[in-house]
This record gives C-alpha cells, sequence and structure tokens, in this order.
C-alpha cells in the first residue's frame, strides 16, 4: 500500500528525533493512506511554518501488521481505549515514550476532536460525554504512526 505524508520538506531520510512530543500517539512518524488528508496537511504547515507543500510517498507492506514482527496496536474507530491513548501521549511530560508499540493506527484527532479534548481536560465534560460527542462526528480519518527504527525501516521511499 502507498502511504503520504505531507510536509514542506523533502524528507530523503526519516529521524524520529525531529519529531515532536506530544502528538496523538507520541513522538514519531505520522503517515495517512489518504492522499488528500496528506496534501492538506502539507498545506497546513506551509501556511504555519512558511514554504511550499511537499508529498512524501512511501511504499508499505501491510503485512507486516499481521506479521508479528513489529508490535502493533490498531484503533479502528473512537472508543474509550483510543481517548485514554490519546490523552496518555499528548499529556506525557517524559523524553521518554509513554508506550512501546512500534506502530500504531487509528484515527487522528483532528481541530473538531481537539476542542472535545480541551473541554474534557478543562473538566468541563466527563469522558463519557466525551465520547458521546464524538459520535456525531463526521469524516473519520485515519493516521499511521511509525515511532521506531525498527518500524522505519519497513517504509520504502518511491
Amino acid at each position: 500500500m502507498k502511504l503520504y505524508h505531507g510536509s514542506t520538506v523533502y524528507i530523503e531520510q526519516i529521524d524520529l528525533q525531529k519529531s515532536r512530543p506530544n502528538k496523538d500517539f507520541g513522538r514519531g512518524f505520522y503517515l495517512s493512506a489518504d492522499r488528500f488528508q496528506a496534501q492538506r496537511m502539507g498545506e497546513f504547515k506551509a501556511l504555519i511554518e512558511g514554504g511550499v507543500p511537499v508529498m512524501n510517498v512511501y511504499e508499505f507492506d501491510e503485512a507486516v501488521l499481521q506479521s508479528g514482527e513489529l508490535k502493533v496496536l490498531r484503533f479502528e474507530g473512537y472508543s474509550r481505549e483510543w481517548a485514554e491513548f490519546i490523552f496518555l501521549n499528548r499529556n506525557n511530560p517524559s523524553k521518554l515514550p509513554a508506550h512501546d508499540y512500534d506502530i500504531v493506527y487509528g484515527p487522528i484527532a483532528n481541530d473538531r476532536v481537539g476542542v472535545q479534548i480541551s473541554k474534557y481536560e478543562a473538566g468541563d465534560i466527563t469522558l463519557e460525554q466525551f465520547l458521546e460527542n464524538l459520535k456525531y462526528m463526521q469524516g473519520i480519518t485515519y493516521q499511521y504512526f511509525f515511532g521506531t527504527d525498527k518500524a522505519i525501516a519497513k517504509l520504502k521511499k518511491l
């Protein structure tokens, strides 16, 4: 399968040390199977940071997800487990990862979801209300997180 990473730089070699902390699934390299979603991310980065959008494309053998050679976590939709995992990673005060998964697949906590996260973290809504509010979100977009060099080695730059 093809996976896409929208950016403002052409990535010759993935360097996990350049990844930002406190992202949805932690510090790592994020990709999407949805080219349009990755393109929007590149456009957003260009708007915020300057530069022009660049699309980095990779080939990934998704059989790796079932092979057992990597530690993989999958979230097929919004759930309590997904929410708790997002909160764990977004609020991780340590430079060390909050988990030991090589690859994580699941919904992106986009801006609309981010509003609900802020309400939950401020104590304005309960976790149950947070999850109930997510039921009405349209157009879930999924992301792939590659958090270890072992996982990164499974990506082939196209």
